[in-house]
């Protein structure tokens, strides 16, 4: 499999290096299992002859002028995490530059095309997510559905794969993005990759999400919000809610779906786990639990979390210890 990481100045510099070693570490459990060649040809390329990643590492690049074929294009995270310097960062003449292979090599290159995070903001660039499901670094999502609204993000997944496109979510979802290349490839050489490197499997990003920190991309999410959160114990009531907003319920169900790609009722069952999580771990016995955050039995509560989080309250309390 031939595969070219493109890296950009202010590249996520845990994203590309992630990235590489587990190609390498790849390569190099293939040799030990006897494979014949290295099952992966890795180059890294970019529109300039250097780059300078985040952190300032200076690093030589092969020219994307000379790439006219990979079976993969892999696009790491520019390492900007808040909407304003992102859309600068999309504007610059290098970034435009490699949106424009991009979109090449998918047309007329054939070669499939793989985001983690914010570089899935440049596979948005070129279009070729439009009317697809993607995901993308969860912190910003309502950004995403700002500047794409042709796409279907569904931010709460891990990776998406569509046809010859692949995205993958926040951070360190580079890992997860690489390691579901290694297993095109072989399932088998990437159990191995997963258990020398500790690879957890994860297939959701929502047990990371920090909800207030979504809400304050938007004045009357935050508003609501911070409602929310005050009248958790009551339970939900979208009419009393818009109406301590001063808003027609119709405007905060717009808002909220178009902000956060969700029902108001299902942000405020999301500030409802967050809550919850944050009393099993004091340690409170599950009724008071269920009480504080509006359900009147704990076994609706018990499954809720389940159903959210993948794990119960014996599960959470273990890890909170």
């Amino acid at each position: 499999m031939k595969l070219a990481i493109l890296a950009l100045d202010g590249v996520f510099d845990t994203g590309l290096t992630v990235l590489m070693d587990t190609f390498s570490t790849a390569n190099e459990l293939a040799a030990m299992q006897g494979f014949p060649t290295p099952p992966f040809d890795v180059h890294v390329v970019g529109v300039r002859r250097n780059i300078r990643t985040a952190l300032g590492f200076s690093l030589p690049v092969a020219s994307a002028n000379a790439l006219h074929q990979a079976d993969w294009v892999v696009v790491p995270a520019l390492n900007t995490k808040q909407p304003d310097p992102l859309a600068e960062a999309l504007a610059r003449a290098d970034v435009r530059d490699a949106v424009g292979h991009i979109r090449r090599w998918h047309d007329v290159g054939n070669s499939g095309i793989a985001a983690a995070c914010i570089g899935t903001f440049l596979l948005a660039e070129t279009g070729l997510l439009n009317q697809r499901t993607a995901t993308t670094t969860w912190s910003l999502a309502p950004f995403f559905r700002q500047r794409y609204p042709a796409v279907d993000l569904d931010d709460s997944r891990m990776l998406v794969a569509s046809d010859r496109i692949v995205t993958a979510g926040a951070m360190m979802g580079h890992l997860d993005l690489a390691l579901w290349l290694v297993r095109q490839a072989s399932p088998e050489l990437a159990a191995l990759v997963a258990r020398l490197m500790l690879i957890d499997t994860r297939s959701s990003q929502a047990r990371y999400v920090i909800p207030d920190f979504l809400a304050n991309a938007d004045p009357l999410i935050a508003k609501f919000e911070r409602w929310a959160r005050e009248h958790l114990s009551a339970g939900f009531s979208l009419q009393d809610a818009a109406r301590a907003l001063a808003v027609g319920p119709r405007t905060l169900q717009r808002r909220t779906e178009a902000v956060l790609g969700k029902s108001p009722l299902a942000f405020f069952q999301d500030l409802r786990i967050e809550r919850a999580q944050h009393l099993v771990s004091t340690g409170c016995d599950l009724e008071t639990i269920a009480t504080e955050v509006g359900y009147a039995d704990s076994a609706t509560l018990r499954t809720l979390l389940r159903r959210k989080l993948g794990r119960g309250v014996r599960e959470l309390r273990a890890e909170m210890r």
